[in-house]
Order: structure tokens, then C-alpha cells, then sequence
């Protein structure tokens, strides 16, 4: 087990990053939290700091270097951007935390940050320097830590594919994060599926609508930017999902995916999801298969110009979106086809903020067995293997520095993005524990994993 003063020292540091406001839009808050990272990686690990420079008003990418000697070098990611959040409905404010007794969750850290991903960065840093202290760290570590995960990892994935960039070769690469969604059996990804984000945008002007918001009266004579919105929106995806294609699930896949769904509970899913069905019926293989397989086009916000207006044609409407596709498939092969249906809708513009494609990994890959390890020795249920994630994560980025790039960690946290962002004491003990072990293990694991 960890020690206390470890636990101590990683739930202060958590609660004192948690402080600092490193919302995604605020610069200087950005710099305070990068500074802190950086002065706390010189003067408590003695790590060299090889790049954490600012350019063009992006966050820092800060690349930090502990070598202890070893032959084996391992990538730790994490992120120190987080989610906008204001006071109302929590339970303590939001930017300083505090310990919650939650209902049915037990004690845990409430603040904005701490599941996603303050806890877990703090958690993995005092993990490292428990074993360093106590002279047991047998790999070297490349320190990775992303300033704008919340905004694609722009500056990160530049950064990784410069071709002289300096991270050195490693066996594996691991995102610290708590691992055991909705409490259940820690989850090991092979790989993440890709995303593409962006609005679709109409205003008013040549091709007809107003340029400024008109009684609704005008109604059969003028054109309604937020028809011809919908009318946009009908050319991609099928409806309620925005089901785009689906892929032939391959043979390693299939027979992950069919133990996974021996121990999957399905109701315990929609718990989680806070939603009371599924899209589809069918058993738990049936769901994981098509979850897994299908590629999607998420309308996750609408609104009209000017918001919150009554009887009036708007002179402008947007529609904010996330398509993600399943490893083999690419999301901007979708966009491309959807910017060609756009050709006959006039006055509709598209958007993209940012796009990238799925990645993944065997499921004998560097990192792979030290994690399964780690779990076993931390968790009380046996893990789950997931052949992807259905979330995004940049993997191709890290596949040219690393065998694999894995999220990772036991311990349980939730309602990241959302009201009392928390995770749980006993989970985060739990969490520091299985990190230190994997860096164990996998000084251990054969090259041949």
C-alpha cells in the first residue's frame, strides 16, 4: 500500500492545483497552473524541465525528464486545462474543493478538476516521487503534460509530431486517469476512437434570411436561418443517434469484445450515462458491438441569434458538433463528403475546429500485462478489456514516440465536466497505488509484451 504521507501530499496538491482556475479560455490562469506544475516537477522530483515554453497565446506543453539511469524509458501524459464551472449547485465552490460525503459514493474531493484531471495528474506525480524516494524507480520517465486537452491537444500533437522532437523512445505510454467508470471493474483501453469538432453556422444575406432579427410574421416571404439549419443538419447522420457507417468488427476485436460481455452490465451502464434506455435493444454483447463499431455525427448544442428570442425569424442559427469514428475509420473522410451536400444548401457554412483519427493497439502490447497486473493487485472485480475506448484521445501522436499509449489507473471519480466533479478518497488511494505498481511492473515486462 502507499504510505500516508504520500496519499496526504497527493490530496493537498490536488486541492491546491484545484484552486486555480485553468479553465480553457483563461490564459493567465493557464500560465499560473503551468508555472506551478513546472516548479513543482524541479524542486520535488529534481526532474529536467526540456521544453514548457508558450508560443502564440497556446498553453505550454510541458515535456519534463526523470532518468534514473535505467534502460527502460516510459511516457507519463496527463493535462492541466479544465472545464469552465460556477458555484451554483455544487456542494462546495467549485475552484477550492472539499471533502463530501456523497450520497451512495461515500468521501470524496469535490472540485472542479478533480476527476478530470487534477486528482490523476497530482495522484501520478506523487506516485513517481513515492518510488523515487525510495530508490525503487527502475524506468526513466518522459513527463508529457497538455495544456488544451479540453481543446483537441493541438499544441501537444504539434509538438509530438515535430520531427525533431525530443521525447525519447519508449516502451509504453499511460494516461493516469480513474479507471473504474460508475464504480465498477477498472477498464483497460487498447486504443481510442477519432473526432472531428466544429459548428454548422447559418446567417442571414445573400441567399436569403435576415440580417437582423425580423417579426415572425414575415414568415412566408422570408427565409429562416434556423430552417434552413435543420435542413442542413438532415444531410449527415441518422436520427436519434447520427449513425453515419458502422465497421466489420475483426476477428481480435470480436473475441475481446465477447469476454468483455460476459462481465458487462448493461443496467449498471445506463446508471452511469444517467439515461434510462438504450438506442437499440439487445444483449450486452449486441450493445458493445455496435457501440464500438459505429461512427456518429452528436449534435450537442443548437441555439438561434439572438438567443432566448420569441415571435421572430432569427437572423442566424448554429449547431455545435462531435463526430467520432471508430479507429479504422476517419472522421475528416466525413466531413468531406458532408461539406460536398452543403454545395446544394446555400448560406450553410461548416467549421472545424479540430480533427483527428482513431488509433489502436494489440492487446499483447508494451504495458498491456504490467496494467492487468496492477489492477489485480489494486481492484476487487477482475479488469475489463475494451479493444478501443469510445472516447477520443490523440494515440497516433504518442505511436511514434511509444509501443502504446494506454489511459490507465484504478479508482473511481465522476460527473467530470458537471456539477460535484469528485472522486472518491479510498479510489484515489487506490489510484496512486496502481500507477506505482505499473512503473514497477513494466521495468519488469519483456520487450516481447
Amino acid at each position: 500500500m502507499i504510505s500516508e504521507e504520500i496519499f496526504e501530499a497527493a490530496l493537498g496538491l490536488t486541492q491546491e492545483w484545484c484552486a486555480i482556475p485553468s479553465v480553457k479560455d483563461d490564459y493567465a490562469q493557464i500560465l499560473r497552473q503551468a508555472s506551478a506544475i513546472v516548479d513543482w516537477l524541479k524542486r520535488e522530483l529534481g526532474a529536467v524541465i526540456v521544453s514548457a515554453t508558450a508560443s502564440d497565446r497556446r498553453p505550454p506543453v510541458i515535456h519534463a525528464r526523470l532518468d534514473v539511469g535505467a534502460q527502460k524509458t516510459v511516457i507519463l501524459y496527463n493535462m492541466y486545462d479544465v472545464m469552465p464551472a460556477s458555484p451554483e449547485g455544487w456542494s462546495v465552490n467549485p475552484f477550492k474543493g472539499g471533502i463530501v460525503d456523497l450520497p451512495e459514493i461515500g468521501d470524496s474531493f469535490v472540485a472542479r478538476g478533480a476527476e478530470n484531471n487534477k486528482g490523476p495528474l497530482a495522484g501520478m506525480l506523487l506516485a513517481v516521487k513515492g518510488l523515487a524516494d525510495a530508490g525503487r524507480l527502475s524506468v526513466n520517465v518522459e513527463f508529457l503534460i497538455d495544456g488544451e486537452e479540453e481543446s483537441g491537444s493541438g499544441a501537444m500533437r504539434d509538438y509530438l509530431a515535430d520531427p525533431g522532437c525530443p521525447v525519447r523512445k519508449s516502451a509504453s505510454a499511460i494516461f493516469p486517469s480513474f479507471c473504474e467508470y460508475g464504480g465498477g471493474a477498472p477498464r483497460v483501453y487498447l486504443g481510442f476512437s477519432g473526432i472531428a469538432k466544429g459548428e454548422v453556422r447559418v446567417e442571414g444575406g445573400a441567399w436569403g434570411g435576415p440580417k437582423a432579427a425580423i417579426h415572425s410574421s414575415n414568415a412566408p416571404w422570408i427565409a429562416n436561418p434556423a430552417s434552413r439549419l435543420v435542413e442542413a443538419l438532415s444531410l449527415i447522420g441518422k436520427p436519434a443517434t447520427g449513425e453515419l457507417a458502422k465497421i466489420a468488427i475483426d476477428a481480435e476485436a470480436a473475441g475481446i469484445i465477447e469476454v468483455l460481455a460476459k462481465a458487462f452490465d448493461p443496467a449498471a451502464e445506463l446508471r452511469f450515462r444517467r439515461t434510462e434506455c438504450f438506442s437499440l435493444e439487445g444483449d450486452a454483447q449486441t450493445l458493445l458491438e455496435h457501440v464500438l463499431s459505429t461512427a456518429s455525427f452528436n449534435i450537442s448544442g443548437l441555439e438561434s441569434m439572438p438567443l432566448g428570442s420569441d415571435g421572430v425569424i432569427p437572423y442566424g442559427a448554429r449547431a455545435t458538433f462531435e463526430l467520432r469514428t471508430p479507429p479504422s475509420l476517419d472522421p475528416a473522410d466525413f466531413l468531406g463528403r458532408y461539406r460536398v451536400a452543403l454545395g446544394n444548401t446555400p448560406g450553410v457554412a461548416l467549421n472545424v475546429a479540430d480533427s483527428y483519427a482513431g488509433f489502436r493497439f494489440s492487446a499483447a502490447a508494451a504495458g498491456v500485462p504490467a496494467l492487468l497486473k496492477s489492477y489485480e493487485a489494486t481492484g476487487n472485480a477482475a479488469p475489463q478489456i475494451w479493444p478501443w475506448a469510445i472516447g477520443a484521445a490523440p494515440a497516433y501522436a504518442f505511436a511514434r514516440h511509444a509501443n502504446s499509449f494506454l489511459l490507465a489507473g484504478a479508482g473511481r471519480g465522476g460527473n467530470a465536466h458537471g456539477i460535484d466533479e469528485f472522486m472518491t478518497l479510498e479510489g484515489f488511494r487506490r489510484f496512486i497505488q496502481s500507477i506505482a505498481l505499473w512503473l514497477e511492473h513494466i521495468a519488469e515486462e519483456t520487450e516481447e509484451a
